[in-house]
């Protein structure tokens, strides 16, 4: 007589893709990082998908052009969509600087009853010009760079985000913090 192993049952957390969108340098990446440690002392799992990680590891080869852009989002998108569905909160701190592609993603979640939230960080690109942790800025005003969003390629502004930050009048804690309300308004934190 065979016996069958009881299975095990688990405490299934709900998961969500939390997708922070804004212009390079406003803060999305740091922001991201402060709530993915507020949530792992929490015992969450998290996952921050860094925009310039998966451009190195999942959409190598890909260029900066539109349909590009496009493309690198919806990747991201699948991968944090499977994640969020499998109750880990994905947080994604890219650009995506075209509406239909974010519109895209967000489909895709409400498609597989998966909760996505677009927190766009709305700091004035003068501000992030001066943050420019990544040089970019300068390299463009130096005539070494072409295609900076925001500056000389189009970044289109979410017209109805569930959050939105000014993260240059508040501090990264603040705005995890704030992003932190969200979640939990929403049920997924």
């Amino acid at each position: 007589m065979t016996t069958t192993p009881d299975i095990l049952e688990t405490d299934v957390t709900t998961g969500a893709t939390v997708w922070l969108t804004g212009l390079p340098s406003a803060g999305k990446t740091t922001i991201a990082y402060e709530l993915a440690a507020r949530l792992r002392e929490e015992g969450r799992r998290v996952e921050v998908l860094d925009g310039d990680e998966i451009r190195e590891f999942l959409s190598a080869g890909l260029g900066f052009g539109r349909e590009d852009r496009h493309t690198n989002v919806q990747r991201i998108g699948f991968v944090a969509e499977l994640l969020a569905r499998n109750g880990v909160t994905a947080l994604v701190p890219v650009i995506a600087p075209y509406a239909d592609s974010r519109d895209a993603v967000r489909k895709r979640h409400e498609e597989n009853g998966t909760a996505y939230l677009e927190v766009y960080v709305a700091t004035p690109v003068e501000v992030c010009s001066v943050r420019d942790v990544k040089g970019l800025y300068a390299k463009q005003a130096a005539g070494e760079l072409t295609g900076l969003t925001g500056v000389d390629d189009p970044y289109e502004e979410p017209v109805a985000p569930d959050l939105r930050i000014a993260s240059q009048d508040q501090t990264v804690r603040e705005s995890a913090a704030a992003v932190y309300a969200l979640l939990s308004e929403r049920g997924v934190a």
